[in-house]
């Protein structure tokens, strides 16, 4: 609270955001109400809003199409001296919240209460599941879609309150259908007379196609003419051109937090865009810690229901060299790429996921410590068949030692790559350092991402009995809930949201 010197107030603690729907006494809020995470591009750095007593600044958003209003309230208001005055919260407001937000609040109320009951998301219908014995509807839809730009733009009145440096797309460019738009909604299982809409918006994903443009062989390569004549010909549908499908917006609000609904979400667009014919790669920009662990156990659990994945093995053959350039066969190449056009995934991130795969079938003895374990197993020592009385695991054998040693080449040589700029401005004894020190990180959070996703299969296998015994109890309704409850924990801290315009950056939400 703020003394009676000090007419500043924390900026998140002033702004409430809820999602209410009509009820026989009123509008009533959904679960609770939440802050932003963030209010510095409203209220800049310091976050804080001046010249207000007891500050309530309330935006309520209608649960179905996210019609928003804003009320402001407060006790005492700052009397202007010179230059110093009052924030100017409504001309702050209006940049990032429509004009039906500043109607009165019993016009709100009305136009909610007369909202139509029928009323469904934009689009269609793509899939739907339950979580926690809750039904769940994903809608997907386009951009150029008015229905569809209208909800876009009322949603993304929440991208400044959520996305560190997010700003939101454009619903007027020229482009506006290479974007498609994924809703995601909470159903109801029915809602009375006075209850409104069943539908409860609670997250939603864009998707921008850029064209992709193979590179051609000279001889086959067409001239100028010849392409002046196909276009003049016949007219072509763009859509139907190659493309990267770049996931650009990431949004689930708070109140369905730490439910996997950001896994199901990405995993369904992931799925969505392995089907579309015209995408060569799936695509995330800048991703940041959350979302990067959500996708990483999402492709791990994707690409190991690949048969071609599974069967790509470190080349235990390949000797290691005393100097000089690292193999560059150390897995097969082409096998690589194949079953990396065939999953759609960016280079790096496949290069990623692989590698932590490979890590996952080494002897968790070299997994747990490699530089202690790699010294004993150069010195003479007995044989062991079983782990020792204090529960370690056995020693690894010459031959797992040297696989394991090929794997980490493999993951130095990338990790080399990727920071050879950074790693160059350092002399070549700090910079093996820098290199080693960066590898050994790198297998630390694949150790880590590799328990939360064997966590979270273990969870799903007792998620799926314990549905199945409640099925055989006639409890089809809990057990259809309990059945994705183990996804939960793995994912808890990786529901993230996201946005730029063509750009993706990903914040928790």
């Amino acid at each position: 609270m703020s003394s009676d010197d000090n007419w500043s107030q924390p900026a998140d603690e002033a702004l409430s955001l809820s999602l209410v729907s009509p009820s026989a006494t009123g509008l009533k809020t959904i679960g609770h109400s939440f802050n932003p995470k963030h209010t510095y591009q409203l209220f800049g750095e310091e976050q804080e809003i001046f010249g207000y007593r007891n500050l309530e600044i309330d935006i309520r958003y209608h649960a179905s199409d996210m019609r928003p209003n804003v009320s402001i309230k407060y006790s005492k208001k700052f009397t202007a001296v010179g230059d110093t005055q009052a924030a100017d919260l409504d001309g702050i407001l209006r940049e990032v919240l429509p004009d039906v937000a500043f109607q009165k609040k019993s016009d709100f109320e009305t136009a909610i209460k007369s909202a139509r009951k029928d009323w469904t998301p934009p689009g269609t219908l793509a899939t739907s599941f339950t979580s926690h014995g809750n039904t769940f509807e994903i809608w997907k839809g386009n951009l150029a879609d008015v229905a569809v730009k209208q909800l876009v733009t009322r949603i993304q009145t929440l991208v400044p309150f959520f996305i560190e440096g997010g700003t939101p797309i454009d619903v007027e460019d020229p482009d506006a259908d290479r974007w498609t738009v994924f809703f995601l909604y909470q159903k109801q299982e029915s809602a009375s007379d006075d209850s409104g809409n069943p539908y409860i918006f609670a997250g939603y994903s864009t998707v921008y196609r850029f064209f992709h443009f193979r590179p051609l062989t000279p001889p086959q390569s067409p001239t100028e003419s010849d392409i002046e004549k196909a276009t003049l010909a016949q007219d072509f549908d763009l859509s139907e051109l190659p493309c990267r499908s770049r996931i650009s917006q990431f949004l689930i609000i708070p109140l369905f937090k730490s439910k996997g609904l950001g896994s199901k979400l990405y995993s369904h667009i992931f799925q969505e865009y392995i089907n579309h014919p015209q995408t060569v790669e799936i695509t995330v920009e800048d991703p940041n810690e959350a979302f990067d662990d959500l996708r990483d156990i999402a492709d791990l659990h994707y690409l190991r229901t690949l048969p071609e994945f599974l069967a790509l093995r470190i080349n235990t053959d390949i000797t290691i060299p005393e100097a000089g350039a690292a193999p560059n066969n150390i897995v097969d190449k082409d096998a690589t790429e194949a079953v990396r056009i065939k999953a759609k995934i960016a280079p790096r991130q496949f290069a990623r996921v692989l590698e932590m795969h490979l890590l996952s079938t080494q002897p968790a003895s070299l997994r747990e410590s490699f530089a202690q374990l790699a010294e004993a197993a150069t010195a003479e020592s007995k044989a062991s068949s079983s782990a020792t009385a204090a529960g370690k695991p056995e020693r690894a054998t010459a031959a797992q030692l040297h696989e394991f040693r090929l794997w980490r080449l493999m993951l130095k040589k990338r990790v080399y790559k990727h920071n050879r700029d950074a790693l160059g401005e350092f002399e070549i004894p700090e910079r093996i350092v820098k290199l080693t020190d960066a590898v050994d990180n790198v297998k630390f959070d694949y150790e880590r991402l590799l328990d939360r996703a064997e966590r979270q299969l273990e969870e799903e296998k007792e998620a799926v009995g314990s549905a199945s015994t409640s099925k055989a109890n006639g409890s089809s309704a809990a057990a259809n809930g309990s059945a994705v409850n183990g996804k939960r924990k793995a994912v808890d801290e990786a529901e993230g949201s996201a946005t730029l315009s063509k750009k993706a950056r990903f914040e928790d939400a």
